[in-house]
This record gives structure tokens, C-alpha cells and sequence, in this order.
């Protein structure tokens, strides 16, 4: 029975062998090493597939399983940019442009934005399933209605937020900041940060409208209760604000740096390099036209000095052309990108304005409590003085 189960079970991996004798040999200390740690269901556990929400330039939306190098060679990105979307690490809020991809990670929002489609882990969370509605209406034409197959099934799962949302009216407020010429890749980020600044905001909001009657409760009556309140109230501002302040910063960064912007116009690197690869093709068609061979490189002292000087004169041109046009078009989106970052910079900067006014008012009642506080300890001491006194 052994000899026919070792025949039908594959090989095992040498290094499977090895980890097992690496585990039974006791250390120096008499310890086991990796005792309580399956070494191989952990490195198998972090190249394991994982669920995918996909939206493409027409609204259409998938759920697929990809594992993680697999995702990583489809949007040329490092290890450590996929960590960021990874729901069980926390790290603050990013928006990393690179080659084939822009990686955001604007508090609830985890996404990889590409020049012909959007990534999200996929997950139950409100916000998550509100981007994709948002983005959807975005990208269609037919009318809110109809916004693809998720949309349709998640919509009456966030109505109250979609609620609280037209309520904010961002949407009126910044509607002109997304033209129909944008390219994919910023309509994806300005939903993104939409998401990401309404979220902040609406937060903002309901501490303020919680902090107003609490502070004026604890000056007409001061109690150890509604001093630990205030104490709880100001430790959630305080992390509030740093978290709206890692936004603004963030956007700042990009706004400041003209080739940042630039690195995360994907849709015209992505058309650079298809008109160059045709370049290529056509004068690889021109020299096989001319008689040249195509399998082998071409002799420059078999090659005619007429055609030798065709070829190069039509590179030069063809290299300044893509030059001028490159640096004008850079120019132009960097400017359309730097408004559309501007427009939520200032939304992020109000309700940090916000959070600094109410921090300053929480403070000012702090040293008005203690004011009064020394005041009746004095009061206090001198009533006891004088009654000692009279008596």
C-alpha cells in the first residue's frame, strides 16, 4: 500500500525535504526550529489566488482570480506596490505613478489603474463597491441606469450612502473637473480621490456636529464623564487629522512635481510606444521592400550609401518628431492633471481647515475648564483659611 501511494503521489521538491530535516534537527539551544510554523502552507498561502474586481475603459465589469505574480507581471508593478492594496496591512494614504500603472491607496479606496482598466482586491466593503458604481456611471454614456452587472447588484446595498453623498454635493461642486477628453487613467483617480475626500469630509463633519454640544455641556457642568469624553472626542480629531493631512499632502507632492504627473499620463506613453513599435514595423516592410534581407542584419558596406542615408535621415526626423510632440503633450496634461488635483486639493484642504478650527476650539474650553478648575481650588483654600481664622 506505501509502495503504491509513493508511485501515484508526485515527486516532492527538494527543498520540501530539506525544511522537513532543517524541522526535526534541534537547534544549539535544543529547540526545534520552525516549531508551530508550517513553512510550506505559509509560502504557499502568500502565492495564492485571489478574487479581482476588473473594469475596463467601457464600464464593463468582472470579478477574476489571479494570484499575485501573475498581477505583477500584467501591471509591471513590485511585491511592495501590491502590499499597499493588501486589506490586512495598514499604511497611509499613497498615489505612486509607474511605468504601466498608477497605485492609489486613499483610505478606504485600494486600487491599480491602468490605460485600459481599473483593479480592486474585491471585498463587501461599501466604499469599494461604491467606487465601482461611481466609476462606472462615469464611464458610460447610456445614462445612470444602466451601470454594468455590479452596479446593478450593489446599488441597493449603498442607498443611504448614495444619500449622504448627493447630499455633500461634490458632484455639482466639481462636475467641470472631468471633461469627456480626460483620459481613462484620470477619470479612474478623480473618482478615486472623490471617494476618498467625500469619505474624509463626511467624517470630519459628524465630529464637529458631535464636538459643539459636548464642549458646551462640559463648561456648564464639569465631571470626570464629560471630561473623559472630551479626552476620547480629541484623541479621534487628533487621528483624523492626520490621516486628512496625509491627503493633502500627498496631493501637494504631485502637484509640485512635473514629472510625477507626467510618469501617470498612461494612455499616452501607452500610444507612444504603439507608434513606435509601428514605426519600426513599417521601415522594417520599407528596407524589405528596398531588397534587403529581414533575417540578418544589414551590411553597412553592402548597403548603398543612398539608401544608408534614406534610412537615417527618416530616423532623425522620425526621433524629433516624437520629441516635439511628447514634450507638448506632456506639457498640456500635465497642466489638465494639475487642475484636477487642485480642484479636490482644495476640497481636502477645508476640511483640514475644519479640523484645525475645531482642534483650536477644543483647546481654548481645555484651558478654560483648567482656568476654572484653579479658580475654585483657590476660592476654595481661602474659604478654608478664613473659616480657620474665625474660629
Amino acid at each position: 500500500m506505501a509502495d503504491l501511494k509513493e508511485r501515484l503521489l508526485p515527486p516532492k521538491p527538494a527543498s520540501a525535504f530539506n525544511l522537513r530535516e532543517a524541522a526535526g534537527r534541534p537547534t544549539a539551544s535544543g529547540r526545534h526550529p520552525f516549531q508551530g510554523v508550517d513553512v510550506l502552507e505559509v509560502k504557499k498561502r502568500g502565492q495564492g489566488l485571489k478574487s479581482w474586481i476588473r473594469v475596463d475603459t467601457s464600464g464593463n465589469s468582472q470579478v477574476m482570480e489571479v494570484d499575485k505574480f501573475t498581477m505583477m507581471r500584467r501591471c509591471d508593478l513590485p511585491a511592495r506596490d501590491l502590499r499597499l492594496l493588501d486589506p490586512v496591512f495598514v499604511y497611509p494614504s499613497t498615489i505612486l505613478g509607474r511605468e504601466k500603472a498608477i497605485v492609489v491607496n486613499l483610505e478606504q479606496i485600494r486600487c491599480i489603474i491602468t490605460a485600459d482598466e481599473v483593479l480592486l482586491l474585491n471585498s463587501l466593503d461599501k466604499y469599494v463597491l461604491q467606487y465601482v458604481i461611481d466609476l462606472q456611471r462615469k464611464l458610460t454614456t447610456t445614462g445612470a441606469g444602466e451601470v454594468g452587472d455590479v452596479g446593478e447588484v450593489w446599488q441597493s446595498d449603498n442607498s443611504d450612502m448614495n444619500q449622504r453623498r448627493g447630499n455633500r454635493n461634490f458632484e455639482n461642486l466639481y462636475s467641470n473637473t472631468s471633461p469627456d477628453y480626460l483620459p481613462f487613467e484620470f477619470r479612474a483617480l478623480e473618482v478615486a480621490l472623490e471617494a476618498a475626500c467625500t469619505f474624509l469630509d463626511t467624517q470630519a463633519a459628524e465630529l464637529e456636529i458631535e464636538a459643539y454640544p459636548l464642549l458646551d455641556e462640559l463648561t456648564s457642568k464639569i465631571s470626570t464623564l464629560n471630561l473623559e469624553r472630551v479626552r476620547r472626542l480629541k484623541s479621534r480629531l487628533v487621528a483624523l487629522t492626520r490621516r486628512v493631512q496625509k491627503v493633502r499632502d500627498e496631493i501637494e507632492q504631485l502637484m509640485d512635481d512635473d514629472g510625477d504627473m507626467a510618469e501617470m499620463y498612461l494612455t499616452e506613453k501607452k500610444s507612444r510606444m504603439e507608434m513606435s513599435f509601428y514605426g519600426d514595423q513599417s521601415m522594417i516592410g520599407y528596407r524589405s521592400a528596398d531588397g534587403a534581407s529581414i533575417s540578418a542584419p544589414v551590411s553597412p558596406v553592402s548597403s548603398p550609401p543612398d539608401s544608408r542615408r534614406l534610412d537615417k535621415s527618416l530616423s532623425m526626423a522620425r526621433s524629433r518628431h516624437e520629441s516635439m510632440r511628447s514634450t507638448e503633450s506632456n506639457t498640456e496634461n500635465i497642466e489638465e492633471l494639475e487642475m484636477l488635483l487642485e480642484a479636490y486639493f482644495v476640497v481636502i484642504d477645508s476640511s483640514l481647515n475644519k479640523l484645525t478650527s475645531l482642534k483650536e476650539y477644543i483647546d481654548d474650553t481645555e484651558d478654560f475648564i483648567n482656568i476654572q478648575l484653579v479658580c475654585s481650588v483657590f476660592l476654595s483654600h481661602i474659604n478654608s483659611k478664613l473659616s480657620n481664622k474665625n474660629l
